[in-house]
């Protein structure tokens, strides 16, 4: 009987690896074939992964689906086509190269460009859109926010993305990003929501 179990356990699992192997060849294909699109909708459902837990995390009873929506809006319209066509254009700039000095001024370069814009930018977009306060309390917010966060990210992302720029390959740079990503905006939410509170 337990040899008969185990058998059927094996099968079992043998059909659940097929299936997230054939899951995982069609993904690729896709990211293959359309490769914008696919990176698009990867940064939107991650994005709307992160804000689920998120609101989980800060106490929220029922997931918002109007602020889940945006933050997965601001993931497919924002974050996969900035981060595909940022990567393409470092890789343009230096040529592909992969060396230790190359990586270090791939890396430098994020983080003195797309990573102050893109913070800034989340947080416009969360205190406007997403918490729809007037634009003049949105921007002393930020002011008041940004600094830290900032800071907070140049601890961070350049080990991310040495990491990013080091062993991943092209097209797999923006769904790596993505999943981290997805951390970053917890822990962006979560000190959002502290604020509030704190300043309520």
């Amino acid at each position: 009987m337990a040899a008969a179990g185990g058998a059927g356990g094996g099968k079992g699992d043998a059909g659940k690896g097929s299936l997230a192997r054939r899951a995982w060849r069609q993904y690729l294909l896709q990211l293959q074939l359309h490769p914008l699109r696919t990176k698009m909708i990867t940064a939107g459902c991650l994005a709307g992964v992160s804000d689920s837990v998120a609101q989980k995390l800060s106490g929220y009873q029922k997931i918002e689906k109007r602020r889940l929506l945006l933050k997965m809006l601001f993931g497919f319209a924002y974050g996969g086509p900035f981060g595909h066509y940022l990567h393409k254009i470092l890789d343009y700039i230096f040529k592909g190269k992969k060396d230790t000095k190359t990586i270090a001024k791939k890396v430098l370069l994020e983080q003195i460009t797309s990573s102050p814009w893109n913070n800034i930018l989340f947080l416009f977009y969360y205190g406007y859109a997403v918490e729809r306060r007037p634009f003049t309390e949105v921007k002393t917010r930020v002011k008041e926010q940004y600094p830290s966060v900032q800071l907070s990210a140049w601890m961070f992302w350049p080990i991310v993305g040495w990491i990013n720029h080091q062993y991943m390959p092209l097209q797999f740079r923006v769904i790596f990003h993505s999943f981290v990503a997805c951390c970053w905006g917890i822990f962006l939410n979560l000190r959002a929501r502290a604020m509030s509170l704190k300043q309520a």
